[in-house]
């Protein structure tokens, strides 16, 4: 027995409809807020996440599933989907287009972590990126976007965390002030923190040792060191985003969890989920694309982990669309009649309607039985008498009521119902 890989999961049938509900919803929300889609490869070179991700940051040091390929290059499983929406932005001369260009992706992502609920090392990401804008109005959008999809699953009880990081003028004397908060701490805080003191001392507040986090409650917030610009645009952030009734609250401590974060960062957190309680989080990143070797753009986005959204949605009640179900099934009672009910299984579909009939080469009380398990709504007996009659009486599933309908007006009596 070949068993599935530790920290993936199979999605089953009768799972599959709360996938499509959440993709379909965010696919509804990109529509309404002029997103475009975009895809890129499961697979990048590493370089990309070095570079954009941040060499300092867990994802690159711990979680990257990095191999070499066959020529000798070294590949990466992407860990998430923003450093391939930029590389792909620049690689295809998207600058010279209209912009902001506003796009949306729904992608798998790789990393190694321990799993546990709402964390796997394979899951999947609705993502929005927003390319060209510096507007503080774009970043209430992207937020905005994010209330919109959560709203629309009927996600309850998340709460909005906001902040702001500033820009690089900003981040050199918070860095100075973290730095010297730090160093007398410094020897008892772990490995990785010590790392971080000198290359990016930003990335020791999101240490997840119990003992570094005691350490780092007491340290500098960062909004106190933004520069006027950074002030300013936070606040009209803010506003904005009150004007479009999205209520928050501002969390210094949210620095995210990727180096090419810059200025407004927010979260989407719920209790429901246990400790992974961050279901969308996302933020400005300015200097992302000048990172990765292009002209200097600003951009920001959001994603949102699919597998921890249906836990959220299972653990609170959310109640998901019912699975597709067919409309009617057509039990043959004889070979010919099986002949005359798969015809006419194929009739209904070419005009839209889900139909079903037996392929197993059961008798006709089996097939009722296997039409009320896969919750056909009709089911009809075809035999002799009905193939000459041109007649049959459509049971309807729940209530037992029966109706005589002529074979060709079968469309036309299930389109009413």
């Amino acid at each position: 027995m070949i068993n599935i890989p530790k920290g993936t999961k199979d999605v089953l049938p009768s799972q599959s409809h709360k996938w499509q509900f959440i993709e379909n919803t965010a696919r509804s929300v990109a529509k309404i807020f002029n997103l475009k889609e975009l895809r890129t490869p499961t697979f990048e070179h590493t370089e990309l996440f070095l570079r954009g991700v941040g060499e300092t940051t867990d994802v690159v040091n711990k979680e990257m599933y990095t191999f070499e390929d066959k020529g000798g290059r070294s590949i990466t499983l992407k860990p998430e989907g923003t450093a391939g929406a930029a590389r792909l932005f620049i690689e295809n001369g998207l600058y010279s287009g209209a912009l902001p260009l506003k796009t949306y992706y729904i992608t798998p992502c790789f990393r190694y972590e321990r799993p546990q609920a709402g964390r796997l090392r394979e899951f999947h990401q609705f993502g929005i990126e927003i390319f060209g804008s510096p507007a503080p109005e774009t970043d209430a959008e992207v937020i905005f976007a994010a209330s919109t999809f959560l709203n629309k699953l009927g996600v309850k009880n998340t709460e909005l965390r906001l902040n702001s990081i500033g820009c690089r003028d900003c981040r050199k004397a918070y860095n100075q002030a973290l730095r010297e908060y730090f160093k007398p701490n410094l020897d008892k805080m772990c490995a990785t923190c010590r790392t971080r003191f000198d290359k990016n001392p930003l990335r020791m507040l999101d240490c997840k040792e119990e003992n570094c986090k005691k350490i780092t409650s007491g340290a500098p917030k960062i909004l106190d060191y933004l520069c006027p610009d950074c002030a300013a645009h936070f606040e009209k952030v803010k506003t904005l985003l009150s004007a479009q009734g999205v209520r928050y609250t501002v969390d210094p401590e949210i620095v995210r969890g990727l180096d090419y974060y810059t200025k407004t960062v927010f979260e989407f957190v719920s209790t429901d989920i246990g400790a992974q309680g961050t279901v969308c989080g996302g933020g400005r990143y300015d200097n992302l694309l000048e990172e990765l070797g292009a002209a200097s753009l600003p951009a920001i986005g959001f994603a949102a982990g699919i597998e921890r959204l249906i836990l959220l949605m299972d653990n609170t009640g959310v109640q998901f669309p019912e699975p597709d179900r067919p409309k009617i099934y057509l039990a043959g009672m004889d070979e010919p009649s099986r002949e005359l009910a798969f015809k006419l299984c194929g009739g209904l579909r070419a005009h839209g309607i889900n139909a079903e009939c037996d392929l197993m080469g059961r008798s006709v009380k089996a097939q009722f039985k296997y039409a009320d398990k896969i919750g056909a709504r009709y089911a009809a007996a075809i035999g002799a008498n009905e193939a000459e009659s041109g007649v049959v009486n459509i049971k309807e599933m729940s209530t037992g009521e029966s109706s005589a309908v002529k074979i060709n007006e079968i469309y036309e009596y299930l389109i009413k119902r």
